[in-house]
């Protein structure tokens, strides 16, 4: 007689075996517009499902309804575009939030309305102490120059004040800011710095790079509770726009544990990777990087500075600037010191970021970087120093950055805002070399993408259009602007994404919609991978989710 097989369940009990047990329902689905990965193998998705503050599933719809659950939350995107949680690959998070707390000169459009704004100001401002205000550019101002103490004097005559350029390598003083800070004919300015003067050799009131020292006593420090008020600000704005992280730059060491505790007492919605200024930085390279229980408020890297800004002139280069003949730049920091901080940093096993803008600039800390690891190469990659800025380079020192494995974290909107300027300062042979992305990338050297907010706007939608358009925002690009630096919207997603995820040491957590991340998401109004290019900074976000968690709501 034949014997059958007995059933797949009755054997399984005569195994010993326990029947399978189905998936725990997630605690949110996500669906109900494009998704994309950024993940190589599954691109696109119809649904992903969260639980515990990680993604459970990738895939199409139907999977992620088999994790529905009595309260399972179901957020439908309403034709919004999911991708894996954008991240600032630099900003300075407490800046942003005193912008929107003092005086913004962000978008003034001459001189005259800069005071105008001032003035304004003035009408509301406390009586006493100095007014600071911030954001003012001259590039397209119907003057044609740089703000000078008049200006401010036929506002403000008798108390001080200081308004810094967007850029934050330079400011402009009124005379009662000047006198109080003891500046006159006879200042010298100190190294890496320059005080303008008119041709009677008075200073103009415009302060470049070192020299704005001069002036940092009448800008009082701000209390605790000034600067609790600018980080819920700036942590306001951040997660409105979209971020979900950011790579927070020149840090006061005295800030670390005031956004640990925030993040603590949940009041941090976002993700702050701290790269500490050297001159508060004695702490972190004692003890090495301060990890986040949590993941949130994370600290393992030290700012330097080698040059200043190329808009005030102070970037460094090799040759002079083209409408400025007299002038290379200049080196704000002894690069015999510079060495001696990374050797520090390196025993700690602290990561390094150092400004360079000018092409002199970047030949310096390429150079000071591969001799910190010349007897030891093969330590470069694990150390992941960075570059921040990396405007202008070499053409024949980009393969440099692939070569000793350093990361080259850029801003796109500097592209898009320096091009009208950038031509004349610079002159058209040495725009080859200049926001070279593309080129970067081709070398294989990993781009991190950023704002430098607050100077410039913040938005990451306009970072993404700047990547993949190189034109301004209403289509201009100048003369040889090389738009063959510009870079495919996969590529430019990854500046905001996988790039600043490596970066942080957190490859294995974020960067990407897989199964196992952290559920960190940013969802816009507009899908930046379909999208015609000018249609994407008139896009906005509408969902910023971080651990699963909804942080900002704009559907």
């Amino acid at each position: 007689m034949l014997k059958l097989a007995p059933p797949a369940a009755v054997l399984a009990l005569a195994l010993g075996a326990l029947p399978v047990q189905a998936e725990p329902a997630a605690d949110a689905l996500f669906w109900g517009g494009p998704i994309h990965t950024g993940a190589q193998a599954s691109p696109t998705a119809q649904a992903v499902a969260v639980k515990d503050g990680r993604i459970v599933f990738v895939g199409d719809r139907a999977g992620a309804e088999a994790l529905r659950g009595e309260e399972t939350q179901v957020v439908d995107l309403g034709g919004a575009a999911l991708f894996p949680g954008f991240v600032d690959g630099h900003a300075h998070l407490r800046g942003i939030g005193e912008r929107e707390l003092t005086l913004n000169l962000e978008g003034s459009v001459s001189a005259a309305q800069a005071m105008e704004r001032l003035a304004e100001h003035l009408k509301t401002a406390p009586a006493e102490g100095t007014v600071v205000g911030r954001g003012w550019i001259e590039t397209g101002w119907p003057e044609g120059r740089f703000l000078n103490r008049q200006d401010l004097d036929a506002v403000a005559p008798d108390r001080p004040v200081l308004l810094i350029r967007a850029d934050g390598h330079a400011l402009v003083a009124n005379s009662a800011a000047l006198a109080a800070a003891g500046i006159d004919a006879t200042t010298t300015a100190p190294e890496g710095g320059e005080i303008l003067k008119d041709e009677d050799g008075a200073p103009t009131g415009m302060l470049i790079d070192n020299a704005m020292g001069l002036a940092a006593k009448l800008n009082t420090r701000p209390s605790e509770a000034q600067k609790l008020a600018a980080y819920r600000a700036a942590f306001a704005v951040e997660t409105r726009y979209g971020w979900t992280g950011v790579h927070n730059m020149s840090v006061d060491f005295a800030d670390v544990p005031l956004l640990e505790a925030m993040a603590a007492q949940g009041q941090a919605p976002m993700r702050v990777y701290n790269a500490v200024d050297l001159e508060s930085a004695g702490p972190l390279l004692k003890s090495g990087p301060r990890p986040g229980s949590d993941g949130r408020i994370v600290t393992r890297a030290v700012k330097l500075y080698i040059d200043g800004a190329l808009g005030s002139r102070g970037a460094a280069l090799h040759e002079p600037y083209a409408d400025a003949p007299h002038s290379r730049g200049m080196l704000v920091s002894d690069p015999a010191e510079v060495a001696k901080a990374l050797a520090r940093a390196k025993d700690a096993g602290v990561q390094v970021a150092t400004h360079a803008i000018g092409d002199r600039g970047n030949t310096v800390v390429l150079d000071l970087y591969q001799d910190a690891f010349r007897d030891d190469p093969h330590a470069a990659g694990p150390a992941r120093w960075r570059i921040e800025h990396a405007q202008i380079i070499r053409p024949g020192e980009i393969e440099r950055f692939a070569d000793q494995q350093v990361i080259a974290s850029m801003q796109p909107s500097h592209a898009i805002g320096d091009l009208h300027f950038a031509p004349a300062r610079l002159g058209m042979a040495r725009l080859d070399g200049a926001y070279a992305w593309k080129s970067l990338e081709d070398a294989g050297a990993l781009v991190v993408g950023g704002s430098d907010a607050p100077v410039e706007r913040g938005d990451p939608l306009i970072e993404f259009y700047a990547a993949v358009a190189r034109k301004d925002l209403k289509g201009f690009s100048a003369e040889g602007w090389r738009p063959e630096e510009a870079l495919s919207r996969p590529a430019a997603l990854a500046l905001f994404t996988t790039a600043p995820a490596y970066a942080a040491f957190a490859e294995d957590e974020l960067g990407t919609i897989e199964v196992g991340k952290r559920a960190d998401f940013s969802a816009f109004s507009v899908d930046l991978m379909s999208a015609p290019v000018e249609e994407i900074p008139k896009g906005r976000a509408v969902l910023t989710v971080v651990d699963g968690q909804v942080v900002y709501d704009g559907r």
